[in-house]
């Protein structure tokens, strides 16, 4: 794809509202194409994570020094909507990624170790009543310290991943991979399973009778509820960001209402006139005065 413009070796800078423009203008031509792209939309000044798994992927990537000077830049081209399709699949996560043109990110994650994910297991067992427990994050701290530990949990680090991107960047982290790195926070919080799928193993196996406990495909989306705020803060040093009340849900399957009846189980007849038969014709008195 051919630079529109550029600025010695590099395009020339874009704006954020150019960018969200140039979004919209790739994401209809990837569904014109007959893609189905999964775009991370975030408002501008929302939180990227606010549930246990995407909290906790955001700050084990900001733990690490060599991510911190390139992943400011990739918060604000994902609130941008800069990422326009995000898949997670083992041991892989491709992206579209707009900045001055459109970029393919790519990042390859190391499957967890067996023998890891073993001591994983052993450590959490008995410690995990269900799947739902696991996904919303509602879990002891002792769990959690063990799942989140930077080297012998179930997070990725730098060694383990082999980051690309079609951009001039020479960089290893440019701020286009930043942003996918973080979309993937905002995606677990919608799909927590997601992570265990990216590592290769089953996150059911940490559940107490996992024989009974069944795979996790599927069981992610809408189910990470939120972790309580003191807890998370408290386990990673990091104040979080308010988040915005959750709209109530529409109630599904509902038939509409039977008409009511007297207490006697039979309707009031109309006359020709269509007022009920004895009753006033006004409304206040049908409102019972």
């Amino acid at each position: 794809m051919a630079w529109r413009s550029f600025d010695g070796d590099f395009p020339a800078h874009v704006s954020a509202a150019e960018r969200r423009r140039m979004a919209v203008r790739e994401l209809a031509r990837l569904r014109k194409a007959g893609r189905a792209p999964e775009p991370v939309e975030l408002g501008p000044r929302a939180p990227i994570a606010t549930t246990f798994w995407g909290v906790a992927w955001c700050q084990h990537l900001e733990g690490y020094a060599d991510y911190a000077s390139r992943l400011p830049r990739g918060r604000s081209y994902l609130r941008c909507g800069a990422v326009v399709d995000l898949r997670i699949e083992p041991a892989s996560i491709r992206a579209v990624v707009v900045g001055s043109d459109v970029y393919q990110a790519r990042v390859e994650v190391a499957p967890l170790p067996p023998a890891r994910w073993e001591a994983v297991r052993a450590e959490c067992a008995g410690r995990v009543g269900s799947v739902v427990e696991l996904l919303s994050g509602r879990l002891s701290s002792a769990v959690m310290e063990v799942l989140c530990d930077r080297d012998r949990g179930v997070f990725p680090g730098p060694a383990e991943i082999d980051l690309a991107c079609s951009c001039p960047d020479g960089a290893r982290l440019c701020k286009h991979l930043a942003a996918v790195l973080y979309g993937v926070g905002a995606r677990l919080d919608r799909a927590p399973e997601l992570l265990f799928t990216l590592r290769g193993v089953d996150g059911a196996e940490l559940v107490a009778g996992a024989a009974d406990a069944g795979a996790l495909v599927a069981r992610g989306a809408g189910a990470a509820a939120h972790l309580d705020e003191g807890a998370i803060a408290e386990l990673f040093g990091i104040e979080l960001e308010p988040a915005a009340d959750p709209l109530t849900p529409l109630r599904r399957g509902r038939s509409p209402r039977a008409p009511r009846r007297r207490a006697g189980g039979r309707r009031r007849r109309r006359g020709a006139s269509g007022r009920r038969s004895g009753a006033p014709g006004s409304r206040g008195a049908r409102a019972g005065g």
